[in-house]
């Protein structure tokens, strides 16, 4: 069984052979099959068994066996990379990063700000930019995109069990989603570091100018940033021991590390790779006035989870950090020299395994991808991506806008005719000014015309045992997966609201009297670090839940024609839901819960007490097996079985949506309307 300890397979269906997989089929699938057991201790398996205890925490501690609670939190996670592939929307993605950070890393609470500004940061900075397009959902496409080629690939995956000297592939597949999963989801936190510096950029950008004859950013004071206390700088001496090494510095860390993988392949040193980081942010006119969101990238994870965290620091977390480090531009210009056809060498899997894969990924994926530049805006990039996984072998198919047929048109129609006007004469001035006016399109052209887009990845990465095909293809644009509503905020604190909303219930009398007096915002206020605490003990599974009842309040206002923003706005503030729209509410909450208990292995079910439901995961208000078609539970059905439940548990389901009228203006100073819909 793909959750043993569980008792079940995962609710959502994989029926594609193992030959020919899509991405989102080969990521589950790597999920559920390949990491089997993930987490498990046997030792308190054996010990549970001896003492008639369980370690595993559900709804509180110690209602489930310990291997049980380590399923659930794997189908979390599978569950979590299910939705965000179905949707591609930040708010799904933010589900990805809170599963991988309570697993693998620590509370999610520590980590917060250092997840959240990524996002809000782009979504405010990056329309000042020239070009930037969206890192917060594509840094989770890349993590799926990594957990595919693992699980198709047979040639990098001995290239990592070697590496690492695993010999047993499941445990080498839970190593890999641990330090991949640090590499992938975190290789652009870095980019509030570069988002001023191309804004200062863009501001003084007029027609191409020579950027180092214009103002730029530079950092310093890092000294004192990436210095390296001293209980880590303890910890590294023991990792690096045989060595006899002692690390000041993350830059002389970083640096000895990439050293020892690719210095004798590579033409470079130690002592001048320490110098390039650090000099990289404080003089960005050394490398082509470019400032390297990579670098800050790992220096502010080590210093997150390893300095301020406490997290265990190992080889492979150093290796996870080095490969963000590389992903960028240190390794194309500074190592490998990527445009320079006499000193290129691709990187090969087996001399730096996590950062040959992020650099692989984070080049393909390249859709779906939200645009804020100004430029970026008004280029044409793929909106989607058909990606089949075959063993050793992938094809992409990109998609484009049909709607864009008549851009593509013009652009070809220039394309054609500049290519005829070529000069003969290579060398002269006349080819290299032809060379200059070559008509773009951004990422269409590079893949349609001249294969500039796979000629390039096949430069930074060896791609000798990844058969790479490229293609493009129009096709209709459809948003209604999207879930886009016109509620929004600048980032919606998602993790915020779940607290409140779960905390509420433990002080439920409280908040009546509360809600009574009109004093809801004030008794949330007083309570907020008392339902922290609790939201802490709750397990993955439940924080979750509370979570994912707070991203569907955006869906359910526009169900009633309503919506919430933070700007000003000439429509009908709310201040309370009329009866009728309660219940339209309550209705839709009440599937919503269905849904995600079924997809988390519930059934319908009359247990006698609150540790019997938790250990065999049935509820009487979920719905009867026999009220379902084909095993799916439809709208209709869930209203029937919403109809059947006693007052209270309705309340349930309406109570939370009428506490994110005061969430709301509480955490994101927002305010509900009413749209004039006649």
């Amino acid at each position: 069984m793909s959750y043993r300890a569980l008792g079940t397979k995962s609710p959502v269906k994989l029926n594609v052979e193992r030959s020919e997989l899509d991405l989102k089929t080969a990521a589950l699938q790597f999920l559920r099959d390949t990491c089997e057991d993930l987490r498990f201790d046997n030792e308190k398996e054996k010990e549970e068994g001896k003492k008639g205890i369980r370690y595993g925490k559900s709804l509180r501690e110690h209602q489930i066996p310990y291997n049980m609670q380590m399923d659930v939190d794997r189908l979390c996670l599978e569950n979590a990379v299910n939705r965000f592939m179905d949707s591609g929307v930040a708010q799904d993605a933010f589900d990805v990063y809170f599963c991988y950070l309570e697993m693998f890393v620590g509370e999610y609470g520590k980590t917060q700000s250092m997840i959240e500004l990524l996002s809000e940061f782009e979504d405010n900075a990056g329309s000042l930019l020239m070009k930037h397009r969206d890192h917060y959902s594509h840094s989770v496409y890349v993590f799926a995109l990594g957990l595919a080629i693992y699980e198709t690939n047979a040639y990098y995956r001995q290239a990592y069990q070697e590496f690492y000297g695993l010999k047993d592939q499941r445990k080498a597949a839970h190593h890999y989603l641990q330090y991949w999963g640090l590499a992938s989801l975190f290789h652009d936190i870095g980019y509030p570091f570069e988002l001023p510096f191309e804004q200062v950029a863009s501001y003084f950008e007029i027609d191409r100018q020579d950027r180092a004859r214009m103002p730029m950013i530079a950092y310093h004071g890092l000294d004192r940033y990436v210095t390296i206390s001293e209980p880590v700088k303890r910890a590294l001496a023991r990792i690096y021991q045989d060595e006899g090494v002692i690390f000041q510095s993350t830059d002389q860390l970083f640096a000895y590390d990439i050293a020892k993988k690719l210095s004798s392949i590579y033409i470079f040193s130690k002592e001048s790779l320490e110098e390039i980081l650090k000099t990289k942010p404080t003089h960005p006119e050394y490398y082509n006035c470019f400032m390297d969101h990579a670098y800050f990238s790992a220096t502010v994870l080590f210093k997150k989870i390893f300095e301020e965290m406490g997290s265990e620091i190992t080889r492979a977390s150093v290796d996870a950090l080095t490969a963000i480090i590389l992903h960028n531009s240190l390794y194309k210009f500074s190592i490998a020299f990527y445009k320079d056809p006499k000193l290129n060498r691709p990187l090969t899997p087996r001399l730096h395994p996590l950062a040959f894969m992020l650099m692989l990924c984070d080049e393909l994926q390249c859709w779906d991808r939200i645009s804020y530049g100004r430029n970026s805006r008004t280029e044409l990039h793929p909106m989607g991506c058909c990606l089949t996984f075959c063993e050793n072998g992938i094809q992409a198919v990109y998609q484009y806008d049909e709607a864009e047929k008549e851009k593509i048109m013009r652009f070809e129609k220039e394309y054609r005719k500049w290519e005829v006007s070529m000069p003969q004469e290579k060398g002269s001035k006349e080819y290299a000014l032809w060379k200059k006016k070559k008509p773009t399109l951004k990422a269409y052209a590079s893949m349609a015309f001249e294969n500039e887009f796979q000629q390039d990845i096949e430069k930074i990465v060896d791609l000798s045992h990844i058969s790479l095909h490229v293609k493009t293809a129009l096709q209709k644009r459809e948003n209604q997966h999207k879930k886009t509503y016109l509620s929004n905020s600048n980032f919606i604190h998602l993790y915020n609201f779940a607290v409140a909303l779960n905390g509420r219930w433990e002080r439920n009398e409280e908040w009546r009297t509360s809600k009574e007096h009109g004093k809801e915002a004030q008794f949330l206020r007083d309570h907020m670090e008392e339902f922290l605490q609790s939201f802490k003990n709750l397990s993955l599974e439940y924080k979750l839940s509370n979570i994912n009842q707070a991203k569907a309040f955006a869906g359910y206002l526009d169900a009633i024609h309503c919506f919430y923003t933070d700007h000003p706005v000439d429509y009908e503030l709310l201040k309370h839901f009329e009866p009728q729209e309660v219940k339209a509410i309550g209705a839709m909450e009440h599937y919503r819960w269905l849904l995600e208990h079924c997809e988390m292995g519930w059934r319908h079910g009359e247990p006698k007490s609150i540790d019997q439901r938790e250990m065999e995961r049935i509820h009487p208000d979920m719905m009867p097996e026999d009220w379902m078609e084909d095993g799916k539970i439809t709208k209709e059905a869930a209203y029937r079985n919403y109809q059947r439940l006693d007052q209270a548990e309705k309340d349930k389901d309406t109570e939370p949506m009428n506490a994110m009228l005061k969430l709301l203006k509480l955490f994101d100073g927002l305010r509900i309307y009413r749209l004039n819909v006649k």
